[in-house]
């Protein structure tokens, strides 16, 4: 055994999960406590990251991903709390806005969308990448959508968004060839969360109206499960790509829909 193998079995493993104030990020962040790793869990709202720290035991800082001088502290907090490795960053910070069609867009809609989605995320990678590769077990994980895979009408502005996401990925994955860090990405599809549609939508009824007649969408839950399983992987088995959707659903914009349910 190696001695960077050995100290993975004594130490708990450590990762960055970015979004984590609600959603998937949230799940993320208490499944990967429940699994043994230290976790720092960062989101824009400190209220919400509280509440996290006081039920799971992680770590929190109030990170925007979209300020330079944001993601400074985010690094300094975590050397201060892992050290000079890091072997993880969960990337799932991201989200949609509106539903307008191309022809229609919104700009400043799409350009938050672009600032949180991809340059965000490219922030965070771009500052936490030296302290993945000193880890010698290093994973980026991205969780973007089947929006970035499937074009549907209304998403044009998110599909584009998430497309870029999924090619920084893509990208990275190249780049990165032959160290020892793994680019992971996680391609949900149809997700009940608490904030996202409604997000996305402004209105609670419209956001309720996603899911009507949808038997078991996906959880925030069932996506931290298959983040988990991915991170605690044997390190050199890499899962380039998982989609992950609810049995109802056969495309991203074909959903099965029954009266009733």
């Amino acid at each position: 055994m190696t001695t960077a193998n050995a100290a993975h079995e004594t130490a708990p493993l450590t990762a960055v999960v970015t979004g984590a104030s609600s959603g998937i990020g949230r799940a993320t962040a208490a499944r990967l406590v429940a699994d043994g790793w230290r976790v720092l869990a960062v989101a824009r709202r400190e209220d919400r990251l509280q509440e996290l720290a006081a039920e799971t035991g992680c770590e929190v800082l109030a990170v925007d991903i979209t300020s330079d001088e944001s993601v400074e502290q985010l690094v300094a907090r975590t050397a201060e709390l892992f050290g000079d490795s890091l072997n993880a960053v969960v990337h799932v910070a991201g989200g949609a806005l509106g539903v307008e069609t191309a022809a229609e867009a919104d700009l400043e809609k799409w350009q938050r969308m672009y600032d949180i989605n991809v340059l965000g995320t490219v922030r965070v990678t771009r500052a936490l990448l030296p302290a993945l590769r000193r880890s010698g077990r290093g994973d980026l994980l991205f969780v973007t959508s089947v929006a970035g895979h499937e074009a549907y009408p209304g998403g044009s502005g998110y599909n584009a968004a998430k497309a870029g996401e999924h090619m920084l990925a893509q990208a990275l994955r190249l780049e990165l060839n032959g160290e020892k860090v793994r680019v992971i990405e996680i391609a949900p599809g149809m997700v009940r969360t608490e904030e996202f549609s409604l997000v996305r939508l402004g209105d609670q009824d419209a956001a309720a109206a996603v899911y009507d007649g949808v038997e078991q969408p996906l959880t925030a839950e069932d996506c931290a499960d298959v983040i988990s399983y991915a991170l605690n992987a044997p390190h050199h088995i890499n899962l380039d790509l998982v989609t992950v959707r609810p049995l109802a659903q056969a495309a991203a914009h074909r959903v099965a829909r029954h009266q009733g349910v």
